[in-house]
């Protein structure tokens, strides 16, 4: 038989059951799934990803199934490695060059001309010439070839009893020696020589204590009889108290004419000074002036100079070219002779014509180059504006003075610093040869510190050559020259030079950089790698981000579980897991311990056994029986 449940009961029980249905029904403000397999199947269905509702809708079919995952996440490995390459280009900074042709007034660059004849200051004069008769004597004693001097001047007696004690001692301690390499075999040689007759010519430098000494090198005799003579002729030069200003009568016994625009220069045009090498040097147009703007090209519209080149009363053994040197650079930038510039013939009408560049670089992570120069760690000696070449010289100097103690003469001077002199700083030649070959080496990092400025101006020359004056014009053109400035040209054709300067084309080209793969590019090239390899939008990647973020917490909640089970256990006295007699745990369990195992009982409603009254049964239900 069965009891049927009296009608209040069932009604109260629907009741209960519809509430309970509700509440489990009913969304939270913030709900998480309950299982990994939960949250997988929710978000293959509802996804907006094409492919994976697959791995559900076919999961009674297992072949299927596997196809679709392995193709989902195969498709998902490519796109991520689609995205890895955009990602390596993006941080490789890539830029493209843009050139644009600017139409303007140009501003005339500063031009230097340097006399290619180093002056004797009246100062050290005298130990010039003792400088002279030792050199002379030099190369008698090693070449046989006997200067034309005057008997008066010329004798090794007459040398000996004018050259001081202290300048014969330093030329001695330094030696100019021309001799075969078996002799010199134990001596270490600090640059290679390609000597064919298997002589090696240069001069020896010793430590302060002579305990160690190189062979300076070279493989021309020209070149170390000039280096060797250069070297002692620093030391007389750094002897020097203060350099002496220059007389202005010499720029007009070297500058001849001079005309910009076809408008004839004055002295506010240029300022001077003096190059231990190059002799004196005059600047025109510099920040010091009012600059020049050229509003045409061509040869009438610029720089014509015409200037003196005989070496009368000079250092022959220093400067072995004739003529002047001439230098194109910009405001701000120190004229480095030996770099740029080159030099001019005597006799020869040198036509100069210049092509202004610029060159404009992004800078921060897309090039290594600098605004100012405040950034790179060395200090500028120069006053001007950060180049490089000013950077690798202040480089080397600053080694200069922490390595030999002293400075060199042809760079400027840091504070606190002297420059080097054999009678102050005996072994300062060993120090600079030994610190020069690294220099050039790079072991000093100089090349690899100075970086190049972002924004940086060049001039491209090219030059021509004629000769000037002509044959049938020469004659009434050195006797105008020679009246207009006083001065008898004697050498004739040998005595002077002509240089025009100025711009060949009224335009000048600006070489910039822009990104070529910049953040917008980058987000293009995802999205269009996204619609490849799974056909969505934005949208879908959020609910990806979802699907991690779901992931993330599910898997705290399963940890944090965990963990609070374990104190459970520990707060009960449970010894851990794999201690003690397992059979004697599993026949006396302590009380009150955890199984395992969850228990879950269903409760019913007990009917109503009213039935069983000796009363009789009651209105609201009854039994039957069968």
């Amino acid at each position: 038989g069965s009891v049927k449940m009296p009608e209040g009961e069932k009604t109260r029980q629907w009741k209960q059951e519809e509430e309970q249905q509700q509440k489990e029904e009913q969304e939270g403000l913030i709900e998480f799934y309950s299982s990994y397999q939960e949250l997988f199947q929710f978000f293959c269905i509802n996804t907006t990803i094409h492919g994976a509702i697959r791995l559900v809708c076919s999961k009674k079919n297992k072949m299927k199934t596997a196809f679709w995952s392995v193709l989902f996440f195969l498709n998902f490995g490519l796109m991520y490695w689609q995205f890895g390459i955009l990602y390596r280009e993006y941080f490789s900074y890539p830029v493209n060059l843009n050139l644009n042709l600017n139409y303007d007034r140009l501003t005339f660059p500063a031009v230097t001309l340097c006399t290619l004849n180093p002056y004797r200051y009246s100062a050290i004069r005298k130990k010039l010439d003792e400088l002279d008769q030792i050199t002379h004597q030099t190369l008698l004693d090693l070449y046989g070839y006997n200067m034309s001097l005057s008997r008066s001047d010329w004798s090794v007696s007459a040398t000996q009893k004018r050259i001081s004690r202290s300048l014969l001692h330093q030329v001695q301690r330094h030696p100019l020696r021309r001799q075969k390499r078996d002799n010199l075999v134990n001596l270490p040689e600090n640059s290679p020589s390609v000597d064919k007759t298997d002589w090696k010519i240069g001069f020896v430098l010793c430590s302060e204590n002579n305990k160690d000494c190189f062979h300076q090198a070279y493989s021309s005799g020209v070149d170390a009889v000039r280096e060797w003579y250069s070297f002692h002729y620093i030391n007389i030069l750094a002897q020097m108290p203060d350099a002496k200003a220059l007389d202005e009568s010499d720029f007009e016994n070297f500058i001849y004419s001079c005309r910009f625009n076809e408008a004839t220069c004055d002295k506010a045009n240029y300022t001077h000074f003096h190059h231990p090498l190059y002799g004196n040097c005059y600047t025109f147009n510099d920040n010091n002036s009012s600059l020049w703007t050229s509003s045409l090209p061509g040869i009438n519209n610029g720089l014509s100079l015409v200037v003196r080149t005989e070496q009368n009363d000079f250092i022959p053994l220093l400067s072995t070219v004739t003529g002047a040197r001439v230098m194109v650079h910009d405001q701000n930038e120190p004229a480095f002779m030996d770099d740029g510039g080159f030099n001019v013939r005597p006799g020869i009408e040198t036509s100069i014509s210049m092509r202004k560049e610029m060159t404009v670089r992004l800078g921060g992570s897309y090039s290594d180059c600098t605004e100012d120069g405040s950034d790179v760690p060395v200090q500028n000696l120069y006053s001007s504006r950060y180049t490089e070449q000013v950077c690798i010289r202040s480089c080397f100097q600053l080694n200069m003075v922490e390595r030999c103690g002293c400075a060199y003469y042809f760079y400027p001077l840091p504070a606190g610093a002297q420059y080097c002199d054999y009678t102050k700083h005996v072994a300062w030649g060993y120090c600079y040869y030994k610190l020069l070959a690294e220099f050039k080496a790079d072991v000093l990092h100089c090349f690899r510190i100075c970086r190049k400025p972002c924004k940086m101006t060049e001039y491209q020359l090219s030059a021509g050559y004629s000769r000037w004056p002509s044959a049938v014009s020469e004659d009434w053109v050195f006797h105008v020259l020679s009246q207009q400035n006083k001065y008898n040209i004697t050498s004739k054709r040998n005595g002077v030079a002509k240089v025009n300067i100025f711009f060949e084309e009224w335009n000048y080209k600006t070489n910039g950089e822009s990104p070529a793969f910049t953040v917008v590019t980058l987000l293009s090239q995802l999205g269009n790698q996204w619609s490849l390899w799974f056909g969505s939008s934005v949208l879908s990647v959020m609910e990806l981000a979802e699907l991690i973020l779901d992931l993330i917490v599910i898997t705290f909640m399963v940890g944090l579980r965990w963990f609070r089970s374990r104190q459970q256990l520990s707060a009960l006295g449970a010894p851990p897991a794999g201690h003690g007699n397992a059979t004697c745990h599993a026949e006396a369990p302590p009380l009150g311990a955890p199984h395992g195992f969850t228990v879950e009982a269903v409760v019913t409603m007990l009917p109503s056994y009213n039935s069983l009254d000796p009363r009789g049964p009651s209105r609201e239900g009854g039994v039957e029986r069968e």
